[in-house]
């Protein structure tokens, strides 16, 4: 069965970039795009009169009130104030997990983070589109195995048993409780159990404001 359609509007402040991802959207069939813009703040705007379902925002935007460097991200916090339906994929070149902490640090809901080269991934591209558009979370596979290499080397917290380190980086890099049996060879109520403690373990009450299997990893990868 065919994704629903969403509408879009996509934020780049370089003209071929920004077009070329509106094209790209819409011969998939699965997104129309109903504005296109260079700036955060005609982005806010944008998302005030068009009221899509999904914005597609480059991370930096020079110019206007926004911090530099920072632009597409300031601006998703602030549509996410006036607009919490709205998901929002922001695309960087930056694989560090400083801009990914900064987009998540009020809550994962709706919001994906993905590096630019993810554009001419169109499946990998929609996929995040899709999944912010009913409130699900994405987060670079590149910066996640970085992270988990870097904390392979550091060690993670003590309060995880290996094993639980282990359900978590597959659940880092998107995986199902299925897909990390497989890959495991664990059987799924195995899994299960590892989840529940990870939760646990970190802190993690079920609640419909947060994506608890994308705040598990960034709780685990923790700031640098």
């Amino acid at each position: 069965m065919p994704e629903q359609v969403v509408r879009a509007v996509v934020a780049d402040d370089h003209y071929l970039v920004r077009e070329g991802t509106r094209r790209l959207l819409e011969t998939s069939g699965e997104v129309v795009v109903a504005g296109a813009v260079g700036t955060a703040d005609e982005l806010v705007d944008a998302v005030r009169r068009l009221t899509p379902d999904v914005v597609i925002t480059d991370i930096r935007m020079p110019g206007g009130r926004w911090r530099p460097g920072f632009e597409g991200i300031d601006a998703a916090h602030a549509l996410r104030t006036g607009h919490p339906g709205v998901g929002i994929v922001v695309l960087s070149q930056y694989a560090d997990s400083l801009y990914a902490f900064e987009l998540f640090k009020h809550g994962t809901e709706g919001f994906a983070y993905l590096l630019k080269d993810r554009v001419g991934d169109l499946d990998e591209l929609l996929g995040a589109i899709h999944a912010v558009a009913s409130g699900g979370s994405v987060i670079d596979p590149k910066v996640v195995e970085g992270l988990l290499a870097r904390r392979a080397v550091r060690g993670g917290p003590e309060a995880l048993t290996p094993r639980e380190r282990d359900v978590l980086g597959e659940m880092a890099h998107g995986r199902s409780n299925g897909g990390i049996s497989r890959a495991l060879n664990l059987s799924v109520s195995a899994v299960e159990k590892n989840v529940n403690s990870i939760f646990m373990k970190l802190g993690l009450e079920n609640s419909p404001d947060i994506h608890r299997r994308v705040a598990a990893v960034l709780t685990y990868l923790g700031t640098p």
